[in-house]
């Protein structure tokens, strides 16, 4: 057997990179592999039944038969589709003792009843199967796990051959996780099926939104005015309700970012402790704020877009036009209104405010920004600039509707404007915030998010309880 095939050790107990690793495939999976791990320093044989690819392999790589490779390396990938993994039963004397590498997937789940690695393992059941890099993608390999995901799932029986796959994955750059033994591949190849299932919740959401507070505006302005008025304003559909909708919608996702922050808040002063876990719905909800928040600057950029076309619309020119024609003719003079001045400069100023800070958060939920604050740092832009943004954001939708809540001819059929509803949430949030921040319960959380846990209290019937009124 040829000396490099022995896996080479130092100290440590970490491979050498003068190691040769094996790959059984020549399709682009393997090819970036390949290439890889050649810029890594490694030396790499193809497993391949004919050399007619050759050519597009990376350059200082060999082309052998499945046999001949199998015995120049210690630890193989085997990059082809679990249908072809019928000819390693032949390779059984030749992959004894070898790691073998499982970095396929399938087309959808339920395909099989038992994993690609398990079904590896049983058919080569003298080698050591290890499931790794199938969440990796032939991009993230050519560009070194700088452009992608970084991070390489490991699954497999034996801690030895997991660490040799732990220490090629390190070598290439990326973060290598172990989750346990070979039964988790199951798992691990589900995963890159899966279709943003973090964005499905929040997705939902803004679909649910937009289409109520479209249809709720809708009603109001565009058919309101066709059934009473007999006026026909159906054009207004595409900048005036879109730019009612966006803003609406954003507020609302903005506050559903924090809200169940606020809701752990108080159930962990209900519980008296941290170490009850949260409802499941509640679990659910702040696993997806992040992704709530991006949709919610996503409509707050739409908003941004739709307003700054509204000065060379036709109809607003055309609506200016009509009113300065109209002073002019009866001889009238616009009269500076102070308050309206204040008003109206108000409104914008927290607009501006209130997306600056917005687009402030966005940037720091970027990993790449993320990853270089400490806790403490991102906490306290995600959490009280956060909220300094909702306020601003919530300033600006009063300001915007500054008195019309006050006049009959603003609740049409008995709706009232579509701004306040967008109202209802924020203002619940910073209330529940408002208590949470009092000096008297901030100190109860800070101490239940510490450890400390309220003692069991005995009632007068002697019976111990745990109950919040009673202890």
């Amino acid at each position: 057997m040829n000396s490099d095939s022995v896996a080479m050790t130092d100290l440590s107990g970490k491979m050498h990179k003068t190691e040769t690793v094996c790959i059984f495939g020549t399709g682009d999976f393997g090819r970036s592999l390949g290439l890889r791990l050649l810029q890594s320093g490694y030396r790499v044989v193809y497993g391949s039944r004919t050399s007619k690819n050759s050519p597009l392999l990376p350059k200082g790589s060999k082309v052998m038969t499945h046999a001949e490779a199998a015995c120049d390396a210690h630890v193989v990938f085997v990059a082809v589709q679990r249908e072809h993994y019928r000819f390693l039963s032949s390779l059984a004397s030749n992959l004894k003792g070898k790691v073998l590498v499982d970095v396929s997937n399938n087309l959808k789940r339920g395909l099989y009843p038992e994993s690609n690695a398990e079904y590896l393992s049983k058919l080569v059941p003298e080698a050591t199967v290890v499931k790794a890099f199938n969440t990796i993608s032939a991009w993230a390999l050519q560009s070194g796990g700088l452009d992608a995901n970084r991070q390489v799932l490991i699954c497999g029986d034996r801690a030895d051959a997991k660490q040799q796959v732990t220490d090629i994955a390190q070598s290439l750059g990326f973060t290598a996780l172990d989750r346990g033994s070979l039964r988790a591949a199951a798992e691990l190849e589900d995963l890159p099926l899966q279709l943003f299932p973090l964005w499905r919740l929040p997705f939902n959401i803004a679909i649910c939104l937009t289409a109520f507070i479209f249809f709720y505006a809708l009603t109001r302005d565009v058919i309101y005015e066709r059934v009473t008025n007999g006026k026909d304003i159906a054009f207004r559909i595409m900048i005036s309700l879109a730019n009612k909708t966006f803003p609406i919608v954003s507020l609302v996702m903005l506050s559903l970012c924090y809200l169940p922050g606020a809701l752990a808040g108080f159930l962990q002063l209900y519980n008296g402790t941290k170490y009850r876990r949260f409802p499941d719905w509640l679990d659910r909800w702040m696993l997806c704020r992040k992704q709530l928040g991006l949709l919610a600057l996503a409509f707050g950029f739409l908003h941004v877009l739709y307003t700054l076309v509204i000065p060379i619309r036709y109809y607003v020119r055309y609506r200016i036009n009509v009113y300065t024609i109209s002073l002019v003719k009866d001889n009238k003079t616009y009269e500076f209104d102070n308050t309206a001045a204040w008003r109206i400069d108000s409104y914008y100023s927290m607009g501006i405010l209130g997306f600056g800070l917005f687009v402030l958060l966005g940037i720091t939920s970027l990993p790449s920004v993320s990853n270089s604050l400490n806790w403490r740092e991102f906490s306290f832009v995600q959490s009280k600039l956060g909220y300094i943004t909702l306020l601003l954001c919530t300033a600006h939708t009063f300001l915007y509707g500054w008195d019309k809540f006050l006049k009959p001819a603003s609740y049409r059929w008995w709706m009232p404007p579509a701004y306040m509803l967008s109202l209802v949430v924020p203002c619940v949030v910073l209330i529940l915030k408002l208590i949470l921040i009092t000096p008297c319960v901030d100190r109860t959380v800070t101490h239940i998010r510490q450890g400390w846990e309220r003692q069991d209290k005995t009632s007068g019937n002697g019976i111990k309880t745990n109950h919040p009124l009673i202890a």
